[in-house]
């Protein structure tokens, strides 16, 4: 049994963005798929804006990201300072606040999950 904890911390705006996210997505996807596995995905930093870029039906990916939305959350404070709360919220996306408005990296360490940063 593994437990993984995969941050996704890409912007929308750099060439190699579109990789990032979608190298997270497909490991995400991977431990969802395994018996027994533990996954948190979550969304921070700039990495917030992809949500509601991975929401449109239309958007290349959609099928991967909603393959594992399910499992997925967002930094509270980062979705406000990145313009996409409203965006994350409508998606139904969990908005995190543990830790000064952000993901506790500290809890999930401490409850054993190995950190992935894409």
């Amino acid at each position: 049994m593994a437990k993984a904890a995969i941050i996704i911390l890409a912007g929308t705006e750099p060439s190699d963005a579109m990789g990032r996210v979608v190298n997270a997505l497909q490991a995400a996807r991977e431990f969802d798929e395994t018996d027994g596995d533990e996954l948190e995905l979550i969304f921070d930093g700039a990495g917030t804006q992809w949500i509601p870029e991975l929401e449109d039906p239309d958007h290349r990916y959609h099928e991967l990201y909603a393959a594992v939305s399910d499992e997925a959350g967002a930094c509270d404070y980062c979705a406000s300072a990145f313009g996409v709360e409203d965006e994350v919220d409508d998606a139904g996306v969990v908005q995190i606040d543990e830790h000064d408005g952000h993901p506790s990296i500290r809890s999930l360490v401490a409850d054993g999950y190995e950190i992935i940063t894409f």
